[in-house]
């Protein structure tokens, strides 16, 4: 992948995002998942086979995206060069989520702020899994704040990872994984033997972009003028805490920089779930953090972008100067 294709890939996220009229490979994704998990049960019988069946579910459907992907880069366009760098911009910069992830929470707090409470909850619905039904004003702006913290590191920064060390296929890869564990990474009935695989490889690759939007977030803290010490400070004490290895990493870098407390009991499904906090309960949570937050997600993506067009521009120096 070139600079000026990860340049382009990256600005065309920031000025369109994910408009639903534009086809999305997650749509695609979904729609593999549902067909491959029906022809798969068929076949799973026990919980050991319903695990088996997972297995090949969360390595095949990543592998087969990985390859076709680069099939359709390096093999079927390789002689048309002006082509190939527009599919390698369009799926790079279908991997990004900067400004849909904006645009999603922003749905939220602009209903809040019109007073339309019934709204916001089912705006905020689309993108938390917890109930909302019963979510105070400042429980809302908290709950937003939190879905913020965790998607920039699964939206954004691990995109941008991957599109760094492996381009678009890997990019890619990543989003067919991650889609999997959004459908069927669920501890529940259905999903607990079958869903096993997929939830556990996802943790695995957020394992390293989880960390490193934690460290984003710090950076960008000793830049903007928050609190940079105290989100390492509250990153370092309360992020390990969580019930996910990655998720409360952000979060409680997030909540460090604001100086707020984040996490606690949630309702999912009408089960009382006991979270753990993340921060210290120092102010009470307002429209302020909200846009401190927006600030926070922009410039970690940004910050992270030129890391990658950094490592794109030494990646074609090595190649030319290399015998």
């Amino acid at each position: 992948m070139r600079p000026y294709q990860f340049a382009l890939a990256y600005l065309l996220d920031l000025a369109i995002g994910d408009p639903r009229f534009i086809p999305h490979p997650v749509r695609g994704f979904g729609w593999a998942i549902r067909f491959l998990e029906k022809a798969l049960r068929r076949l799973a019988k026990s919980p050991g086979w319903e695990r088996f069946a997972g297995v090949i579910l969360a390595l095949g459907l990543p592998a087969a995206v990985f390859f076709l992907t680069y099939w359709l880069i390096y093999g079927l366009l390789i002689t048309r060069p002006i082509f190939q760098s527009l599919v390698i911009i369009l799926l790079a910069y279908t991997t990004l989520a900067t400004r849909s992830l904006h645009q999603e929470a922003a749905r939220v707090i602009t209903a809040l702020q019109a007073g339309k409470v019934t709204e916001a909850r089912k705006w905020l619905g689309w993108i938390v899994g917890r109930d909302t039904e019963n979510l105070t004003r400042e429980e809302m702006i908290k709950a937003t704040l939190e879905t913020m913290a965790e998607n920039l590191s699964d939206g954004v920064i691990a995109p941008l990872f991957y599109l760094l060390i492996g381009g678009a296929p890997l990019a890619l890869a990543f989003k067919a994984a991650s889609t999997l564990d959004s459908m069927v990474g669920y501890k529940n009935d259905r999903y607990r033997h079958f869903g096993w695989a997929s939830a556990r490889l996802d943790d695995l690759w957020n394992y390293l972009p989880a960390r490193i939007t934690a460290f984003l977030i710090v950076l960008v803290s000793r830049v903007g003028g928050f609190s940079w010490k105290q989100a390492w400070i509250i990153w370092q004490r309360d992020g390990r805490r969580y019930p996910s290895p990655n998720a409360g990493l952000p979060q409680a870098a997030l909540a460090g920089a604001l100086q707020i407390r984040l996490g606690g009991p949630a309702v999912y499904g009408g089960v009382k779930s006991e979270k753990p906090f993340l921060g210290d309960d120092r102010a009470e949570i307002t429209l302020v953090e909200y846009r401190q937050t927006v600030t926070v997600l922009y410039a970690s993506s940004a910050l992270m972008a030129l890391v990658v067009l950094g490592g794109r521009f030494l990646w074609e120096y090595m190649e030319r100067i290399s015998p």
